[in-house]
């Protein structure tokens, strides 16, 4: 099969599977545990893996802490910081085009009492300064933005956004998730003023289960005070407890470390199989349309719709073959919402596909895969 289907998770990286290996066979130790040698092995590979994705962010590694997920990770910032922040207001700011784990998250918040506004975003899926600037209020707490969209692929200008909360309401918080944008696009901490961000490794040849969420420190290098998520042993400063699943954290570490490797030729790569894939698809469909930004958005994501075609039936046609989307691996069966929100009506959401790229994939498999869609599209349509 060849794999189209990047932005739902990727393939592991043999470096990165090869790294986790002992740690799921003789290096079992429980990094909580004190003093004997499987412990503090542990424990140091936790810390080593906890740089590494410390440098890819370019933050400081204690300003890392271990989830399972990015869901996990966004649920307990939004959630703990509205929790633990209550009496300084009500009120969040997000986005209609975020993330699931984000857009349920408010859902949930606003049953407990908390107001929750939803930005729209431009014909591309970008939120603007200004619509930004009209939502925040006095009781604003908390903005949470996503750095790339995982449908579209349509980035946002996260640094100009946060540095205008910061700089003009510094008492609100700046969350995103930046799950589909690492090891993609350069992601600097030290220049970006978010509070909050949210990251998972299985986007970026890493494992499945395992996130990490970065919490900026404050003045004088105090930690950002915040409800847990799970309370227990006081594990990751008690910020998340539960035993550490070490050899997810070693696989995240490495994953991380070989993104901010290769960073720029990942980059180029998925760039030009972009080119042409895109070059393809317009040469076949004259009529195609391909949505979100043409330029400021995730190297490898192509969101296209074919007018007249129906969407699920190619997909299925295809699906012993080639691995594409529809959108969202976390929206089954529901339309696109994303497209929704950039102006696309029911039909042509239907006759949409997303197709995402990764490092591996060759230009033979892209001229297989345009080759073959055509023909699956023709034969339907007879």
């Amino acid at each position: 099969m060849i794999y189209l289907d990047n932005s739902a998770t990727t393939p592991i990286d043999p470096e990165v599977s090869k790294a986790m290996w002992p740690y799921l066979t003789e290096e079992y130790g429980n990094p909580s545990s004190k003093y004997y040698t499987l412990a503090e092995n542990a424990k140091k590979a936790v810390e080593e893996a906890r740089s590494h994705v410390a440098s890819l962010l370019s933050c400081q590694p204690d300003e890392i802490i271990f989830t399972s997920c990015a869901t996990e990770s966004n649920n307990f910032v939004l959630k703990g910081i509205v929790h633990y922040y209550k009496n300084k207001g009500k009120h969040i700011i997000t986005s209609k085009i975020e993330h699931k784990s984000i857009l349920e998250t408010c859902k949930f918040l606003e049953s407990e009492g908390y107001e929750v506004t939803y930005l729209d975003v431009d014909q591309y899926g970008q939120v603007q300064l200004e619509t930004l600037k009209n939502a925040i209020r006095e009781d604003t707490i908390l903005v949470s933005i996503m750095w790339g969209n995982n449908e579209i692929g349509t980035l946002n200008n996260i640094e100009e956004l946060a540095k205008y909360v910061k700089e003009h309401h510094p008492h609100v918080f700046f969350h995103t998730d930046a799950t589909q944008v690492l090891g993609k696009i350069e992601v600097d901490l030290s220049k970006v003023p978010v509070d909050f961000l949210s990251l998972s490794a299985h986007k970026m040849y890493g494992p499945k289960g395992i996130g990490a969420c970065f919490i900026r420190k404050r003045e004088l290098g105090l930690r950002t005070k915040i409800t847990p998520l799970l309370h227990g042993g006081n594990q990751e400063d008690g910020y998340r407890s539960g035993t550490l699943s070490v050899h997810n954290i070693v696989g995240l570490g490495k994953a991380a470390e070989i993104a901010k490797a290769n960073l720029k030729e990942h980059q180029t790569k998925l760039l030009e199989l972009e080119k042409q894939l895109v070059s393809a698809l317009k040469e076949n469909f004259p009529n195609i349309k391909f949505n979100g930004h043409p330029k400021q958005k995730i190297p490898g994501v192509i969101n296209f719709t074919i007018p007249g075609i129906n969407n699920e039936l190619i997909i299925r046609s295809l699906k012993d073959e080639f691995a594409i989307s529809t959108g969202s691996a976390c929206s089954i069966n529901e339309p696109s919402y994303v497209l929704s929100a950039i102006g696309l009506n029911v039909m042509e959401v239907k006759s949409s596909f997303r197709v995402s790229l990764n490092k591996y994939i060759d230009y033979n498999e892209i001229n297989n895969f345009c080759i073959n869609f055509k023909k699956t599209v023709e034969n339907l349509m007879i």
